[in-house]
């Protein structure tokens, strides 16, 4: 089965002979193509809405799979148990979204040691959950596909956790003598800015234009706030500029 450059993406990172669950699994495809390539032994195909929770039930049992897939619908990580799978993917939803659903089912995580998450939106959101929660970011990727931005978060449990989160989000100083901080590295991801790639500066360049459509809206109003909103986005633009600018240095 051919899967999407971003569930491809996905899949690489699911580990050989896993157990997983796919929580907004749409259409079944990443587990289909996972367990049809030996990669996953078995799968939980999540759907929370009635049409793609058909459709993924037909998706599986045309592939031959339904002794190793099981499509269930349900909320959220309510659609396994706690030791059932060893590893979670939620793919397409905001960040936000991905981190209510990961606390509201985090008694179904107690056996798993890798979640693979990608959100649309919010991104810093999910690196936050993973932080405050002890898990380990192991790996960042961003992708560009059919004119859209991606970006795809592994993380994994691991011994001396709050140690290596420690060393992962450590202030960085760049060339220039601008830092980078914590929060900055949980924004922007503390791997992609690492070795930033020309699509990291694509997704940022168009989050600059984005916020200048805001201050450009906030404009327009009389309001005192919308004045002090003026004032925070004026700052957090220059600011973003500065560091796109010293990242770039990075790259020379």
């Amino acid at each position: 089965m051919k899967l999407s450059a971003r569930l491809q993406k996905i899949a690489d990172y699911l580990p050989q002979g896993c157990k997983f669950a796919d929580i907004g699994s749409d259409h079944a495809l990443l587990p289909v193509a996972a367990v049809l390539s030996g990669r996953a032994v078995s799968a939980v195909a999540g759907e929370v809405n009635d049409g793609p929770f058909e459709a993924a039930g037909r998706q599986v049992e045309s592939a031959g799979l339904t002794a190793k897939i099981s499509v269930r619908k349900g909320n959220g990580l309510a659609v396994v148990q706690p030791g059932e799978v060893n590893t979670v993917t939620i793919a397409g939803m905001g960040g936000a979204l991905i981190a209510t659903i990961l606390s509201e089912g985090e008694d179904k995580l107690s056996g798993v040691q890798r979640l693979i998450l990608q959100p649309n939106v919010g991104e810093d959101m999910v690196r936050r959950w993973l932080l405050e929660r002890d898990w380990v970011l192991t790996a960042e990727e961003i992708l560009e596909e059919d004119g859209k931005i991606y970006e795809i978060l592994v993380a994994d449990r691991r011994n001396e956790a709050a140690a290596l989160n420690d060393m992962l989000y450590q202030e960085r100083e760049l060339p220039g003598g601008l830092n980078l901080t914590r929060e900055w590295l949980i924004w922007m991801g503390p791997m992609l800015s690492q070795h930033p790639a020309d699509v990291f500066f694509e997704k940022w360049e168009s989050e600059l234009d984005k916020l200048a459509k805001i201050r450009k809206q906030m404009g327009k109003s009389d309001q005192e706030s919308a004045r002090q909103k003026e004032a925070e986005l004026d700052l957090q633009m220059s600011q973003l500029k500065e560091v796109l600018a010293c990242l770039r240095k990075v790259r020379l």
